[in-house]
């Protein structure tokens, strides 16, 4: 689906079309757990796609308009490698490894110079919010993020990199 005529009803027509591909035997969870996965898809390729390619275009379109060398855009990347690999096999239990989705959103959001907040980063885990709470404490004892409360809602708090985990992500997309 092209995402980037940014129509409004495409989000719409995507979750219509999920609910519709269904054999009618999948839990609603698991569709729910689809949509999302597809909507979050939509949102990364909304972000990063330049307006005068169409993602149909293909990843390596976009790639190659921009510094291959950008060890954000390298993240980005390897974060819709296994979104796609996800759809591909059809089973988000196969490939399961939360903490690295959280650091590589994490590390494409500060490198952007954006603010993720906890339940965003739950989400962009791929996994269930308790799953991704628990990991997110586990980066958070080993020093690898940090927690900053929101200044105008105290229900909600942000995440981020922490300096070490930063150059850490910078030093693996160097010598990749």
């Amino acid at each position: 689906m092209n995402w980037t005529d940014r129509n409004s009803a495409a989000p719409a027509n995507a979750a219509t079309q999920i609910w519709q591909d269904t054999d009618g035997n999948q839990p609603v969870h698991q569709l729910l757990r689809t949509l999302a996965q597809s909507l979050m898809k939509a949102a990364v390729e909304l972000e990063t796609t330049p307006p005068a390619l169409s993602i149909e275009d293909g990843p390596a379109a976009a790639l190659s308009t921009r510094s291959k060398s950008d060890p954000a855009e390298q993240a980005l990347q390897f974060y819709r490698e296994r979104r796609r690999r996800i759809e591909t096999f059809g089973d988000d239990t196969l490939f399961g490894e939360p903490a690295w989705d959280i650091l590589l959103d994490l590390f494409v959001a500060g490198e952007r110079g954006k603010r993720v907040a906890v339940t965003s980063a739950c989400i962009g885990s791929g996994v269930p919010s308790t799953t991704a709470l628990r990991w997110l404490n586990v980066l958070e004892l080993r020093g690898m993020v940090e927690r900053e409360d929101d200044n105008h809602d105290a229900r909600r708090s942000f995440v981020r990199l922490t300096a070490k985990a930063r150059a850490m992500m910078l030093e693996y997309f160097a010598n990749l």
